[in-house]
């Protein structure tokens, strides 16, 4: 609306117009249990000064505009939704109209008309400037949030922890009060943020290398919260050997992407002797080449019977009976292939470092093979 516009009589009435809508304005902030004298008080009574004089005089919008902005804003900060701003502006619209309404003298229609279409606009446009700056404070906020917690988890998973006074003041940054211990849980997918809302128990989260790294107190079941995707949990560990925790997750979540354990939410602890077969890559598969040659040489239709027969006889401890019950076939059988494996393996098969040597290459080598053993 400019100034032109406008009925000239209008700014005559900007300081009763003033006046009236600042009282206005402070009952309804009374009402909502606001202080009067804080900064958000001294912010709309500025932003109603500049917002009457803005309309009455019909000067430019843009600072007006920019003053809103600014007390969307602090709306946010000061932890106040934006409809309450809403609703002081639609009072302080009410009180500006009645007051020209209740004016003395009889009033056109058609300068009715005209005021009333300015004002509706005026208000609207004053409401999504604030908006506008509630939504630009709250994304600023949520994106300070995010990277004040990135950090403090860094800090925490690092390979050198920082001191305990680095570390504190990190986790009062991110408001998050440190625990004794932690576990660390590593979930395919970036949305770090729903899923600590989601996974509750005081979790903070972030996203390291493409996967979400969450820390927790407690290893309580994850399993309703994370279902459908991927996951690794972690053992809980003291809040200083979180990194190891870290680790540990992150290994069985790469393990469960190369279908190298089970798809779900896994427990790391339920599957160490994986992890430790798959940890340095090419350490498992020189262990089978070093303790395996025995079996190199055969054809594969020898090779594999004699290899599962081997690691049914070392997980019964040397007993006949139930390797051939695992393997689901004549204990008569399983004496012939050990004869075999006697001949083959020596004096190998009686030291008990070579018998572990044994059974992890076995596993490490033919795992598919080897599961079907109990």
């Amino acid at each position: 609306m400019t100034k032109a516009a406008l009925p000239q009589h209008l700014q005559d009435l900007h300081p009763l117009l003033q006046e009236r809508v600042l009282a206005a304005v402070r009952a309804a902030m009374r009402g909502q249990g606001r202080s009067l004298s804080g900064g958000q008080g001294h912010g709309l009574t500025l932003g109603v000064e500049t917002a009457v004089a803005t309309f009455t005089s019909g000067a430019e919008l843009g600072p007006t505009l920019a003053v809103f902005a600014e007390l969307g804003r602090t709306e946010y900060r000061e932890g106040h939704r934006v409809d309450a701003l809403r609703s002081i502006l639609t009072v302080g619209a009410q009180t500006f109209w009645a007051a020209v309404v209740e004016r003395p003298g009889p009033v056109p229609p058609a300068e009715l008309y005209v005021i009333a279409a300015a004002l509706f606009g005026y208000v609207d446009a004053l409401a999504g400037a604030a908006a506008e700056g509630y939504l630009d404070e709250q994304r600023d906020a949520a994106h300070d949030w995010a990277q004040v917690r990135r950090r403090l988890i860094t800090l925490l998973v690092q390979p050198d922890p920082p001191a305990d006074a680095a570390l504190h003041a990190a986790a009062e940054a991110a408001r998050w009060p440190l625990p004794a211990q932690l576990c660390a849980v590593s979930v395919e997918g970036a949305d770090a943020e729903h899923l600590a809302r989601a996974a509750g128990g005081g979790a903070i989260a972030t996203v390291i290398d493409g996967a979400t790294r969450l820390l927790r107190p407690t290893a309580s079941t994850l399993d309703r919260t994370l279902a459908g995707r991927r996951a690794a949990v972690g053992p809980v560990v003291p809040l200083r050997e979180a990194r190891r925790s870290y680790r540990i997750s992150r290994k069985a979540l790469e393990l469960q992407q190369a279908s190298g354990l089970p798809d779900g939410v896994v427990d790391c602890d339920e599957h160490l002797v994986a992890l430790l077969l798959s940890w340095e890559p090419g350490v498992a598969d020189r262990l089978a080449d070093r303790v395996l040659v025995p079996l190199a040489d055969l054809s594969p239709a020898s090779r594999r019977p004699l290899a599962q027969t081997l690691h049914a006889w070392l997980r019964a401890q040397g007993q006949v009976i139930p390797a051939a019950r695992a393997l689901h076939t004549h204990p008569q059988t399983v004496r012939y292939r050990l004869r075999r494996l006697r001949d083959l393996f020596g004096d190998a098969l009686d030291d008990p470092d070579e018998r572990l040597a044994l059974q992890l290459a076995l596993r490490a080598r033919w795992a598919p093979d080897m599961s079907a053993t109990p």
